[in-house]
């Protein structure tokens, strides 16, 4: 510490070094009287808790309060209501539980799903794997014809090798272009009768001709087609086909049956069953392409009263198409009801069940076209006409005239009722040509089954 000498003037009053040595001591006097008062200050207003409603500009200047106390709350007014009433469980255990019985439910529609597909004891008749060099004459027989089977389609069906073969294990029907130069001669005639090699009994069926006059040509495609009739057929039973179905415009393939004999009249009185049907189309197809495959039944008195429309159904692929892959194509067949699906016993297609006379089922007017009508299936059996043996189908068909692919359409080249529809689809063949890819344009099959139901 500094000490200063206390000097005094000649008067006897204190020296300038007094004086200021005086007022130093005044002002370190007050300096600590003032910071007496501030630490009062500062443990008085610490004392005091103030609100948000009370904080002043006056408030804030007497006393800034320390950061980490700005914003607390004594101890004792802070709630805590979880520790008076226990927190509610059921915002958590109700979504839980409908969840666990949403579950629950799956389950048991899948279980009575499974349970409600009947169980029938079957007997092997008839299995193809397509295994060797070429096609197994003893089951399969051709259909050579050209008439279009009724359906107005513009194949010629063969038993050429190019149309029908084996390949890789799998059975292949091809379709391929008709020689051009009989398409384009005036007059040309294929006559299959002539050639001995026609199937049909129908005379109109096995002869064709261009005709300049009124445009008409000769089939301008050739295909197959191919059956068991003479070989395997069943009344009530089960049909597994593996297949993959053709992409390509205006390509018709189908696996279906039809039955033996005609019991109850021509068709379609004594019935059709078609376990798969599909367009080679894209899926850009207004009508649905080959990512849709439809399944149907035919009955009727006449054809006219055709009763498909109330059998029949289609089942769409949601990320692919019928042509990507194999998929198995069954029908499954009672007295008491009939249904197809899909790769699945329970992914139906069409589910029939025979509770009442088909007669009754359709509704049938007393008159048609002028004629009077009558109850054809006067059996006592719910199920007739499908009460019959039926043998089983495979083709490949090209277009046709008879609404499979419908009116109108805008980007189809032909019109439907049209006497020359397949000049006008072969003048069109620069549009639909090319989308017959090679190895994509074609009906594969890898495996037919059927069985007759035992006993």
């Amino acid at each position: 510490m500094l000490h200063v000498r206390s000097v005094h003037n000649d008067t006897g009053e204190p020296s300038n070094y007094q004086v200021n040595r005086n007022e130093n001591e005044k002002a370190s006097s007050f300096i600590s009287d003032s910071d007496d008062v501030q630490r009062r200050l500062t443990q008085e207003t610490a004392d005091t808790i103030i609100s948000a409603s009370d904080y002043s500009i006056r408030s804030r200047r007497s006393y800034i309060r320390p950061y980490y106390r700005s914003r607390l709350v004594a101890k004792s007014e802070i709630e805590k209501p979880w520790t008076k009433e226990r927190r509610s469980v059921w915002p958590t255990v109700i979504p839980c539980f409908g969840f666990a019985c949403g579950l629950a439910l799956i389950a048991v529609m899948i279980w009575l799903g499974v349970r409600s597909v009947p169980k029938h004891e079957y007997c092997l008749i008839m299995e193809d794997d397509f295994d060797g060099p070429t096609l197994n004459a003893s089951i399969w027989q051709h259909e050579i014809q050209l008439g279009g089977f009724g359906n107005g389609e513009f194949e010629v069906t063969t038993n050429d090798t190019a149309n029908v073969f084996l390949e890789d294990g799998k059975l292949v029907i091809k379709p391929t272009l008709q020689d051009a130069s009989i398409i384009d001669t005036p007059y040309a005639l294929v006559n299959l009768t002539a050639e001995g090699t026609c199937t049909s009994p129908v005379w109109s069926d096995c002869w064709a001709s261009t005709n300049s006059t009124n445009h008409t040509i000769i089939n301008p495609i050739k295909s197959g087609r191919i059956n068991t009739k003479a070989s395997a057929s069943i009344r009530y039973g089960r049909v597994e086909v593996v297949a993959k179905m053709p992409a390509g415009d205006w390509l018709w393939p189908a696996i279906w049956l039809l039955p033996v004999n005609d019991v109850y009249g021509p068709w379609p009185a004594s019935g059709e069953i078609d376990i798969v049907e599909s367009r080679g189309n894209d899926r850009t197809y207004r009508y649905g392409g080959n990512n849709k495959v439809v399944s149907s039944l035919h009955w009727g008195p006449t054809k006219e009263l055709d009763q498909s429309w109330r059998d029949t159904n289609t089942q769409r692929s949601l990320h692919s198409t019928y042509s990507a892959k194999f998929h198995t194509y069954a029908l499954e067949w009672s007295e008491k009801y009939l249904y197809t699906y899909v790769d699945s016993r329970i992914n139906h297609v069409i589910y029939t069940k025979y509770t009442k006379p088909q007669w009754t089922r359709g509704q049938f007017p007393q008159f048609s076209g002028g004629e009077l009508i009558s109850d054809p299936w006067n059996t006592n059996r719910f199920n007739t006409p499908f009460d019959t043996p039926f043998y089983l189908i495979i083709n490949l068909a090209v277009g046709g005239t008879n609404g499979f692919f419908q009116d109108p359409d805008s980007h189809k080249p032909w019109v439907n009722t049209a006497a020359n529809a397949s000049a006008y689809f072969w003048g069109a063949r620069d549009s639909w040509l090319p989308t017959w890819k090679e190895g994509q344009a074609q009906l594969e099959v890898d495996s037919v089954k059927m069985w007759q139901e035992c006993g």
